[in-house]
């Protein structure tokens, strides 16, 4: 029994347990990774269908609205009490306010003896016009205009009962009578029951600091305020003429310039006017627009910003992203040089030399890019400068030494990248309206490189 203790004991081995979901497992991962390594090696050239469309221009601006302005000033103390509205024109001599030095009365309204003051339909339809334009121009950055508004629209009514107060003063003793100034109007024009320090401004003194709505400060004229003399009773706009300065860049005010006149929408109302163009270079260094009127004057006459729209031609044409717009340069070949091979493709003589030094020519086929009155633009990757081409029927040579640049973008309709020149009509920053349907150009729906530093000329497209 002892003897069958001394066997060997050999170790047991399991059996090799291949797990198939492991495996399957393995080989999607490993595929999947080539595949993501390919993807962020490999080139990525994406495609962009030409389209027919128009540029959207941003023609909205804000102006500076200039006028030959009058301020009035008061000779005597006491409490102003206006007679005329804002924004209605006056004669020379006509009543606008007075000064009651008493102050009575200010009484009389105080005590609402014009209460029965009723308003006509002309004056219901006068403020109903004023509240409307405010809320087409009303902006929330702008709070401060509310204030504004409440103290026109107040003024506006007081105005309106001041007239009947004015038919009392025949009641008054001759003694009371004495302590009120009427103020006439020295100069016909639109009355505006405001200041701001512009009245003097002239275009040319225009700077970009002055277009900052938050430093801007109006102050308003009140009814029935206390006025000392020398202080502003109000201010007279005495022409019909007048002027809004704008802000833009050189290139778009030449533009404008060579238009001469341009339409312009007012925002706050929607009314459109022509105006002429006139491009000022100011001292801070900016370019400036003067957009002269010769009407509504009176409709904006208390307003110093105005927003506006230039109301201009839109261009059409096929529209391409800027991306996508690339320069090729080009040879320069005289016309007379370039003839057509045996398949009526176009192409040059080249002078070559054979292995016994004997001059011959050879027929290089070449595309054409573009053309001037004198010369063809070919590819400047199938000849070197320095080439000689011979003249078809000649024996005249030409050698190659003038090459120019084209702008353009690259078709892909045939699988390869293939360059066409383009004219751009207008273009902002995204998109370009191009010329359609020229001789070496494109057509509405070819396909075009969506960006054009991401292909070569010629290379072929895998889209």
């Amino acid at each position: 029994m002892a003897g069958r203790n001394n066997g060997k004991i050999r170790q047991y081995r399991k059996p090799l347990n291949i797990n198939l979901g492991i495996i399957i497992f393995s080989v999607i991962f490993i595929y999947i990774v080539i595949c993501v390594f390919l993807y962020f090696t490999d080139k990525h050239i994406m495609g962009y269908e030409v389209k027919t469309g128009s540029l959207s221009v941003g023609n909205v601006y804000q102006g500076i609205a200039l006028r030959q302005e009058t301020i009035v000033m008061s000779t005597d103390s006491g409490y102003i009490n206006y007679y005329a509205r804002e924004g209605e024109r006056v004669g020379s001599g006509k009543l606008v306010c007075s000064i009651d030095e008493s102050g009575q009365l200010k009484e009389m309204f105080d005590a609402n003896k014009a209460e029965d003051t009723q308003l006509s339909d002309s004056d219901l339809s006068d403020i109903r016009s004023e509240i409307t334009g405010y809320m087409n121009g009303f902006d929330r950055k702008q709070f401060s205009g509310v204030y504004d508004f409440k103290y026109s629209l107040e003024g506006t009514a007081l105005k309106l009962a001041n007239i009947n107060v004015l038919q009392d003063l025949q009641s008054l003793n001759s003694s009371a009578s004495s302590l009120i100034t009427l103020c006439s109007a020295p100069v016909s024009g639109i009355v505006v029951y405001s200041t701001d320090g512009f009245e003097a401004v002239s275009a040319d003194q225009i700077t970009a600091d002055m277009f900052d709505r938050e430093k801007y400060e109006k102050k308003q004229l009140i009814n029935n305020d206390l006025v000392a003399a020398g202080d502003t009773l109000y201010k007279l706009s005495t022409d019909e003429n007048w002027s809004i300065v704008i802000q833009m860049d050189a290139e778009r005010a030449q533009e404008l310039l060579e238009e001469e006149y341009v339409q312009v929408r007012f925002l706050k109302n929607q009314f459109s006017s022509w105006a002429k163009v006139n491009v000022l270079n100011n001292a801070d260094g900016n370019t400036y627009v003067k957009l002269d009127f010769n009407n509504s004057m009176i409709t904006f006459c208390a307003d110093r910003f105005i927003d506006i729209e230039l109301v201009t031609k839109e261009e059409q044409g096929l529209k391409v992203p800027n991306s996508a717009i690339a320069e090729k340069e080009f040879f320069l070949i005289p016309k007379d040089y370039v003839t057509k091979g045996n398949n009526n493709e176009n192409g040059v003589l080249k002078e070559t030399y054979t292995e016994n030094g004997e001059v011959t020519t050879e027929f290089i086929a070449t595309s054409i890019y573009y053309e001037t009155d004198d010369d063809y633009y070919i590819d400047n990757s199938i000849l070197e400068l320095g080439n000689n081409l011979v003249k078809p029927d000649s024996t005249d040579k030409y050698t190659i030494s003038r090459s120019a640049t084209l702008i353009g973008v690259y078709n892909i309709n045939k699988g390869y990248a293939d360059f066409k020149e383009i004219q751009i009509l207008s273009q902002n920053d995204e998109y370009a309206i191009i010329k359609s349907n020229t001789t070496y150009g494109l057509s509405a729906y070819d396909r075009i490189v969506l960006d054009a530093e991401t292909v070569n000329g010629d290379e072929f497209i895998n889209d």
